[in-house]
């Protein structure tokens, strides 16, 4: 008798310390090398910017723009696909409950009432029909309260509790990088309307001038001063210009559905509520304080592909746990009886226990296999962590390249135009004493349209590009926690 005790002390204690392990490797973040600066943030360092860099995770207020503003609110509050994402967080987290709660006991609540008019040709028909008083009619009725356990021995549970956890955290910061990408969709919609505006009125400017010289040239003619060449060549300028216009408004409505899109309402309500009117903005200062490590700690793919690994790890031992046995305890308060009226009698009292063994000796290299697929998924998920910090880098990288090249073309640009400008009115009024031909004239309209056109166009990208480069360095939303747990 002393033996059997100590056998069974024995085993519970074996299962009690399997109980509190878990099979597999508690993850531990890897260490992703890093250098301390971004390669070309000494280009941003040299930028003349009077507007300051604004907070990352609301970056759209420092262009000073409050159209902008408005936007990117209604997009956050309206889009579609940022709801959608929300809704796949919810789902995440439900299943992550779910894991958790098959740790937890089970408890259950079962009645039946079953009535039977019993055929005699059954094999219990027959034999119950030689009896006497035998009832053909049967009312049974029994309910009972049961609860049932896993035991975790190899902490297989509590390994898919834990990935769960992460999937969880994995699906945020996705639906962080939704709203990171919708906000700089918005943005660069709104800059893409604002410079088809832009280029639009010089075009429509230059049909001015050029409507201007046409009647000029008219007069001059009409005094035998003038030439129908030069009528002709003024007026196919000025059908040049007015060609321009049409495939800018096509860019204008394209990108103003592209706002509609984002903002999740019909096609054409942009249009109405910006109207005509010309916004006014400034390229703010960009902070890339912290090197790419901070993309470590902001990206939110960066982080989805973290906690991705994390989940990958987790599995590796919910696969291991098939190498153990499971043990599960249930156990049953429960009443059965013929008679409906004694159905809560002692007599019609039957409890019951079980206690239940599953070991899986031989399976062929099932679990072997499953193993080996955990551990591949979980070196896949590190090369996935590895590819996605150079991505977020190179992001970043080529965002100021841009910022850094196009601002110094905006400033040639500028000048450019100004020479230009300068250029055709002395034209134009050497043009008017005679001293040069309408030829010089034209030749000078040109190249200050394409100038001016050019001009506007760079400092849409200008604005644009500082729109990728608060995307690349993961700004849209607000770090509230670390990642790794």
């Amino acid at each position: 008798m002393r033996t059997d005790t100590l056998r069974i002390a024995a085993a519970s204690s074996a299962i009690a310390l399997l109980a509190g392990c878990s099979v597999g490797a508690d993850y531990v973040r890897p260490q992703l090398p890093a250098t301390a600066d971004f390669h070309e943030a000494p280009a941003l360092a040299s930028r003349v910017v009077e507007t300051p860099a604004p907070p990352l995770n609301a970056w759209w207020q420092g262009f000073d723009d409050p159209e902008l503003v408005r936007i990117v609110d209604r997009v956050i509050a309206q889009n579609l696909d940022l709801a959608a994402s929300a809704e796949r967080v919810a789902q995440a987290r439900a299943l992550a409950q779910h894991a958790s709660a098959a740790r937890q006991p089970r408890g259950s609540l079962d009645g039946q009432l079953l009535h039977e008019h019993q055929s005699l040709l059954s094999p219990l028909g027959e034999i119950a029909s030689n009896y006497p008083q035998y009832d053909r009619s049967q009312t049974l009725a029994d309910i009972g309260v049961g609860a049932s356990w896993e035991a975790d021995l190899a902490g297989g549970l509590r390994r898919s509790s834990e990935a769960a956890d992460a999937d969880v955290q994995a699906t945020e910061a996705a639906h962080a990088g939704v709203r990171v990408s919708l906000v700089a969709e918005a943005a660069d919609a709104y800059f893409s309307v604002r410079g088809a505006e832009a280029r639009i009125a010089i075009a429509q400017s230059e049909v001015k001038n050029q409507s201007d010289l046409l009647e000029l040239v008219k007069l001059r003619r009409a005094r035998g001063v003038g030439t129908f060449r030069e009528v002709a060549q003024t007026e196919a300028l000025m059908l040049h210009a007015e060609a321009s216009i049409p495939p800018l408004r096509r860019d204008l409505a394209a990108q103003g559905f592209r706002l509609d899109l984002l903002m999740g309402q019909a096609p054409g309500t942009v249009a109405v509520e910006l109207g005509a009117a010309h916004g006014s903005y400034a390229v703010p200062s960009i902070d890339t304080a912290g090197g790419p490590a901070e993309l470590l700690r902001r990206r939110p793919d960066v982080i989805a592909a973290e906690r991705r690994l994390a989940a990958s790890n987790a599995r590796i031992g919910v696969a291991l746990a098939g190498y153990y046995p499971s043990l599960s305890l249930s156990g049953l308060l429960g009443f059965e009886s013929l008679d409906t009226g004694r159905l809560f009698s002692s007599a019609a009292f039957q409890p019951a226990a079980l206690a239940g063994l599953h070991w899986r000796l031989f399976d062929f290299g099932r679990v072997d296999a499953e193993v080996a697929q955990a551990e591949g998924a979980n070196r896949e998920a590190l090369l996935n962590y590895r590819a996605s910090m150079l991505r977020a880098t190179q992001d970043v990288e080529n965002a100021i390249v841009a910022i850094s090249e196009l601002e110094q073309q905006h400033a040639l640009l500028a000048q450019e135009v100004q020479a230009h400008t300068q250029a055709r009115d002395a034209a134009l009024d050497a043009y008017r004493g005679g001293a040069v031909s309408l030829l010089e004239v034209l030749d000078q309209d040109r190249q200050l349209l394409a100038a001016q056109d050019l001009l506007a166009e760079v400092h849409t990208d200008d604005a644009r590009s500082a729109v990728a480069a608060f995307r690349a360095l993961g700004g849209g939303w607000t770090v509230v926690a670390p990642t790794a747990r």
